[in-house]
């Protein structure tokens, strides 16, 4: 036998192997036992199995399934579960656009396997849900009328541009008994599900470990938003709750910290909490993760502003009646109805006073635990864009469910979230449009232009600048030139200086350089800044007297604005002049580098 047949006879016998490991896992799950026995799974002589697919449903009963896919057993578990539950949610219907019928069936089948968490979807099958709770009636209607959205053709079973539902003419091969339904199974399986559930809650199913785990305070703090609070249901099915006081001690965890980047909440069960203040903490926890509290510290010192979100993330709990507040967590009632950054802000004032508060970890460290979470992926999503799912489409459960009022903060950060962040650069662009308008040029025979050859005797007028229009058409650029600054963000924001001054026909800026002390350069055209500047410094950052200095400076126009570039890790600026910079936004704007 040649290696290639050998190779193929390997693939096909794992194929099948694997093929037959996930209809166990199917067979034996409470909710699939009575469909999985009443189909055939592998009955491939009444439908052609999809070249491109995985698997075909009929109506006479049975599964053509591709007998040489290679895929891990919880992948076939998956693509098995989808393909029954078109039986069970009695999907196999006559309507006169059929196609239409067939994705809005797959659409309603993939949400409800990703709300169970079955198996694992296939790579080509995983793709976000993002039509809202809907029958397959409505779907369907909607369809028929604007047309199918491209992102919804990708939860099929049979491949790209097939239909994995097939009616085909005879009788039905297996089938349940006389009397009873597909309906009817599937209503089973459900029952039977529930008091599963019930009963390894209780401890009469499952082993010593899990048993104690499921019926744990904090499990039961979880199930209880899953069942009840929609807006943080989906975040707390996605975490794993880590209650070992040991652990936490090791961690230096007093009560509670969350990391995003593993998608685990750590709970120590030495605090002593209630009921009540155990589900307030968990929100506190889920709602940093929702919010992406982590993400978006932007060079801030991380503790000062895990305090900022600790104090509005209180303020919105105690306001929604998310159980109790433990006594020693932050809250300011003064505080009510600002965002973050400006708490951020405020609490920067007094740094002495704010390095003596605690957050649910403990005191001086924060509780939003550090990890790798910008290139993580989940289910082929972007963790952040994962997180941003999780919270926006709980919110429209609340307001479908009528779980009553949100505070409007919260609201407001929730849907700007989920809008795409605009590139700094642009925002860049967009303040110079601003501030230099394009140049109108006028004509004028004074200098007469080139005449045409066709009509030499004909003088025309040439288009030149209006005089003096280029006075005063300049700004200052104070940089943070101290030992924190990276070079790549220096080289970033000096380059793009450069190239939207020439674009804006700005012939020179005002640079000062900042570190322990301010260093003015005076004027230099742009091509300078970006090409020949020589960084002095490099010490401690202190901004504010290269701002006064280009305020009380006598030869810098009163009206031109201020650009800063820094990192962050500075003092707090005060100017009355339009400006943008990086960490703050009392007035100007703010250009995060990334």
């Amino acid at each position: 036998m040649s290696k290639r047949r050998k190779r193929r006879k390997h693939d096909g016998d794992k194929a099948r192997k694997n093929l037959h490991a996930g209809y166990d896992m199917l067979h034996d799950h409470p909710l699939f036992y009575d469909l999985a026995r009443s189909v055939w799974i592998e009955g491939t002589w009444d439908a052609p199995y999809p070249e491109n697919g995985w698997v075909v449903a009929t109506s006479r009963g049975n599964l053509a399934v591709h007998p040489e896919r290679v895929a891990e057993p919880e992948e076939w578990l998956y693509v098995l579960a989808h393909a029954l539950l078109h039986y069970g949610l009695d999907h196999f219907e006559r309507r006169s656009r059929p196609w239409e019928w067939n994705v809005a069936c797959d659409v309603v089948v993939a949400r409800f396997l990703r709300d169970l968490k079955l198996g694992r979807a296939p790579l080509e099958l995983r793709h976000p849900v993002d039509c809202a709770i809907r029958s397959e009636v409505a779907l369907y209607e909607e369809f028929c009328l604007r047309g199918i959205p491209e992102s919804l053709l990708e939860f099929g079973t049979a491949g790209r541009g097939r239909h994995d539902m097939v009616f085909i003419e005879g009788p039905i091969r297996i089938g349940p008994r006389e009397g009873v339904t597909y309906v009817d199974l599937l209503s089973r399986g459900l029952a039977r599900a529930v008091r599963s559930a019930v009963n390894v809650a209780g401890g009469a199913e499952g082993t010593t470990g899990a048993r104690d785990r499921s019926n744990s305070r904090a499990e039961r703090a979880r199930r209880w938003f899953m069942s009840h609070y929609p807006l943080l249901g989906a975040l707390a099915a996605s975490f794993e709750i880590v209650d070992d006081r040991i652990l936490c001690a090791r961690m230096d965890v007093h009560v509670a910290a969350v990391c995003d980047a593993t998608r685990e909440v750590y709970l120590n069960s030495a605090a002593a909490l209630s009921d009540e203040e155990l589900r307030f903490v968990m929100a506190h926890e889920l709602l940093h993760v929702g919010l992406r509290h982590g993400a978006r510290c932007r060079g801030r010192d991380p503790f000062l502003w895990n305090v900022a979100c600790d104090y509005v993330i209180n303020g919105w709990l105690i306001e929604m009646s998310v159980g109790d507040i433990p006594s020693s967590l932050l809250y300011d009632p003064d505080l009510k109805g600002e965002s973050a950054e400006s708490v951020y802000d405020r609490i920067v004032l007094d740094m002495r006073r704010a390095r003596k508060l605690r957050t649910l970890r403990g005191k001086g460290i924060p509780d939003i635990l550090p990890g790798p979470s910008s290139g993580i992926q989940h289910d082929g999503i972007d963790l952040d864009e994962f997180y941003r799912r999780c919270l926006e489409q709980g919110l429209i459960y609340h307001h479908e469910q009528g779980r009553g009022t949100l505070p409007a903060g919260l609201i407001e950060e929730i849907r700007a979230l989920s809008q795409p962040p605009i590139a700094w650069d642009v925002e860049l662009a967009r303040w110079f449009d601003e501030h230099f308008r394009p140049i109108e040029k006028i004509r004028t025979y004074a200098r007469a232009s080139r005449r045409q050859s066709s009509t030499p005797d004909i003088p025309r007028p040439r288009l030149v600048e209006p005089p003096g229009v280029r006075d005063g058409r300049t700004y200052g650029v104070v940089l943070d030139t101290s030992g924190s600054m990276d070079r790549v963000l220096l080289a970033k924001a000096l380059g793009a200086i450069a190239s939207y001054s020439v674009s804006r026909d700005v012939h020179a800026a005002r640079v000062v350089f900042c570190d322990a002390h301010a260093y003015d350069q005076g004027y230099m055209a742009p091509e300078d800044i970006a090409g020949r500047v020589k960084v002095r410094g490099r010490g401690g950052t202190i901004l504010q007297p290269g701002i006064s200095l280009l305020e009380k400076a006598r030869d810098f126009p009163k009206d031109a604005p201020l650009l800063i570039i820094t990192d962050g890790q500075c003092d707090h600026v005060r100017t009355r002049r339009e400006h943008a910079c990086l960490p703050f936004q009392p007035k100007g704007e703010v250009f995060r580098i990334e």
